[in-house]
């Protein structure tokens, strides 16, 4: 007799880095090849928040001096970062939460950051005023489109667990920011009687060492742009639905916040929570699926297909579409954390960045 049939894998996953330190969330490839990884600062000890991996090596980038904060407040380093995403025109930008284990924001620390990857030194530092970094503020991913306004525009997601949660459109040229869909209910966590999230086959929730579960609340976090740049999707972390948005509507600042909610677009359930979006210039959206191990992506024509499905891809968090043709993406176990096992941290390492062949190029909106 047969034994019994195991779960079958889709797709080829191709380990590119595993890493033995401190969990990673972002990666990012530039149009050269070169690998771009950050870690936030949520417990584990952070020698470096971002990271070059280079011959094997993670190296402080863009040198150890910037990953050096003097304090949560510090506008000249990164204090603790959540996102870093090459442009269509090949520069590093860091977005830093200034959030070292989930602290309030100070001004200063909340900041976006670009980096020139033509000489590796930071070439602007665009902070946040306190009606838009509020104190409760989590600065989870960011998008760019370099077609609109005179140097272009970001769209950034506001994930936090215990405020609004929102989208922040900055205006590169004047590093001008505002808050749109502020505390929406498509940018919020569904309770656990819409969304009861399953991950490697046990309930998802917030487990303290003492005291009762809690559902998690994390909203707005994924994020992506439509090819053609029209529509910004993006999704709670506690959710298995997204959404999308007219970026008409959230770059003009002359319509009221009704005028803007009045474009949004129930996209539908996605089949699973993700942590991740991302688009390819085939005009395809990728989705992350932690709740199967998998990253799926919905096709110009709606329907939905997997891209890979691999019981190594535990918690498959960040996605970069590379010029080389493959998608890369972070695993890093973020659901065996303590907070969610009962202050027991049932992590193993390595962690890992993998990648798996698309053949297609990320979007260059220039």
């Amino acid at each position: 007799m047969n034994g019994p049939v195991g779960d079958e894998p889709v797709g080829k996953l191709e380990l590119v880095h595993t890493f033995t330190g401190a969990m990673p969330t972002g990666v990012s490839v530039s149009h050269t090849g070169r690998i771009f990884v950050n870690f936030p600062k949520w417990g584990d000890e952070v020698p470096a928040t971002v990271v070059e991996l280079r011959d094997g090596k993670e190296i402080p980038f863009p040198d150890q001096e910037w990953n050096n904060p003097s304090g949560d407040d510090d506008a000249g380093a990164f204090v603790s970062v959540q996102s870093i995403v090459v442009d269509p025109a090949d520069r590093l930008w860091v977005l830093d939460t200034g959030r070292p284990m989930f602290q309030p924001t100070r001004p200063g620390g909340p900041k976006l950051v670009r980096i020139d990857l033509d000489t590796d030194t930071v070439a602007q530092v665009i902070t946040f005023p306190t009606d838009v970094a509020l104190p409760s503020t989590y600065l989870n991913d960011v998008r760019f489109d370099l077609r609109r306004g005179d140097a272009g525009t970001a769209y950034i997601t506001d994930s936090s667990v215990s405020g609004p949660n929102g989208i922040i459109v900055v205006d590169l040229a004047s590093g001008a920011s505002w808050r749109r869909l502020h505390d929406h209910p498509s940018t919020k966590a569904e309770p656990l009687h819409m969304f009861r999230p399953v991950v490697e086959g046990r309930p998802f929730l917030e487990r303290p060492a003492d005291g009762p579960p809690n559902p998690m609340t994390i909203g707005s976090d994924g994020i992506a742009i439509s090819a053609d740049g029209a529509r910004l999707h993006y999704c709670p972390l506690a959710s298995r639905r997204w959404y999308s948005v007219a970026t008409d509507a959230l770059v003009d600042q002359a319509l009221a916040e009704s005028e803007v909610a009045a474009t949004v677009t129930d996209e539908g359930d996605k089949g699973g929570g993700s942590d991740g979006l991302e688009t390819d210039d085939a005009g395809r959206l990728y989705l992350t699926s932690y709740e199967q191990n998998a990253v799926l992506r919905r096709r110009p024509d709606g329907e939905y297909e997997t891209v890979v499905h691999d019981p190594r891809l535990l918690w498959p968090d960040t996605m970069s579409v590379a010029t080389d043709g493959h998608l890369y993406v972070t695993a890093n176990q973020l659901h065996r954390q303590a907070r969610y096992q009962g202050g027991q941290d049932l992590r193993r390492k390595p962690y890992a960045l993998f990648r798996i062949r698309i053949d297609a190029g990320p979007v260059l909106l220039r």
